[in-house]
């Protein structure tokens, strides 16, 4: 199995850049629903990845700051504190799944670190549910369940 397998691709991605402004950004995740989205930038490699608390405490650190002032504000000012670690897409499942145990989702890079997709932790587990349920079905026993 491959990297591949789970790939959401880019073109289905939210994803923002580092220029997007405060403003938008919390206009785009609430949008979606996302507390947090990557980074991609004018290169197309993975940058990082905001969130919803990255947001909040920008907020909430910047005295005097309003909903016009975040217009003023681009992701690159935001420090970033979680640290989602991309995997390549020729990358060993095995890493994909220890990356995802820690992340909601993984980004997926190529070998010059462009930006290919996500990810995402729930496909995995769906994915997984279903080898069991298949496993269930035919009788057979899970090593370990």
């Amino acid at each position: 199995m491959k990297v591949a397998f789970f790939l959401i691709p880019k073109n289905e991605v939210v994803f923002l850049t580092p220029k997007t402004s405060m403003r938008q950004a919390l206009e785009r995740m609430e949008h979606h629903s996302y507390s947090a989205v990557p980074l991609v930038d004018d290169q197309g490699c993975y940058a990082g990845t905001i969130t919803e608390g990255d947001l909040l405490w920008k907020l909430k650190n910047t005295e005097g700051l309003d909903v016009g002032g975040m217009e003023k504000i681009t992701l690159k000012d935001i420090a970033c504190h979680v640290k989602n670690k991309p995997v390549r897409i020729d990358s060993r499942i095995v890493d994909l799944l220890s990356a995802a145990s820690e992340q909601n989702f993984v980004p997926v890079v190529d070998d010059q670190g462009v930006f290919i997709g996500i990810v995402r932790r729930r496909e995995i587990i769906e994915y997984c549910a279903e080898l069991i349920r298949e496993t269930e079905s035919t009788g057979s026993r899970i090593e370990g369940g």
